[in-house]
């Protein structure tokens, strides 16, 4: 049965999507911290110099460690989820209805998270830019340059990374709403066949009341039956 349930197969593939996407967030956002000395890009913000330094007055490193912190998460939930529904299939059988209920929560609470990481990447982005493009062209044209060498940051790829985290980071969005989608289509379909199961209960009820009035043909009811 659960090897023709779409649903099912398309929760799977929707996890393995995330578990590539969270490391499209951890991967790199890790690789620029380690690059800018332990400093993060989001939401600094900083004065040129005469030298053609950058004096930087760097943000808190919490913006940067909470979207690693929430790309970790995906990755553990997908890892457990993809392991739990791949022996669902093994099985024949399919998660009950407590669970569906459990895992569309988790999907809302991480589509939550996802969306402050994605904006986080986003919005704290666009403030380094701002004052990068002060010099340079465009943010893209500062890769490889030395702006800051009293804090020891290497630019080499930072926007490379960035790009690459923001990117994960929306597309993980996008994937964990599919799968909030899906987890509640699941809670459905559970509800509406617990609906089904209690109707034919009492209509089941109805006819065996109905049997047991009704009169015998000497005219006497029929006993109810054992």
């Amino acid at each position: 049965m659960a090897l023709t349930n779409v649903l099912l197969l398309s929760q799977i593939a929707g996890y393995l999507m995330g578990l590539i996407l969270s490391l499209c967030v951890i991967v790199p956002m890790s690789m620029h911290q380690d690059e800018f000395s332990g400093n993060c890009l989001l939401f600094s913000k900083g004065v040129w110099q005469e030298d053609g330094q950058l004096l930087v007055s760097w943000a808190s490193r919490f913006y940067c460690n909470y979207v690693i912190l929430v790309g970790i998460l995906m990755f553990l939930v997908c890892c457990v989820q993809i392991y739990r529904l791949s022996m669902l299939v093994y099985k024949g059988e399919d998660s009950s209805f407590l669970s569906a209920f459990l895992e569309a929560v988790g999907c809302t609470v991480l589509c939550g998270l996802g969306v402050s990481a994605a904006l986080m990447v986003t919005l704290g982005f666009m403030t380094w830019c701002d004052n990068i493009i002060e010099r340079f062209p465009s943010c893209e044209d500062a890769t490889g340059q030395d702006i800051d060498t009293k804090d020891k940051i290497s630019t080499v790829g930072f926007y490379m990374e960035i790009g690459t985290a923001q990117f994960g980071a929306w597309a993980a969005f996008a994937t964990w709403v599919g799968l909030a989608v899906f987890s509640t289509l699941k809670v459905c379909r559970y509800h509406q066949l617990q609906n089904i199961q209690v109707s034919m209960y009492r209509e089941r009820q109805r006819l065996v009341n109905e049997n047991d009035s009704q009169p015998s043909s000497d005219g006497r009811s029929t006993p109810p039956q054992q």
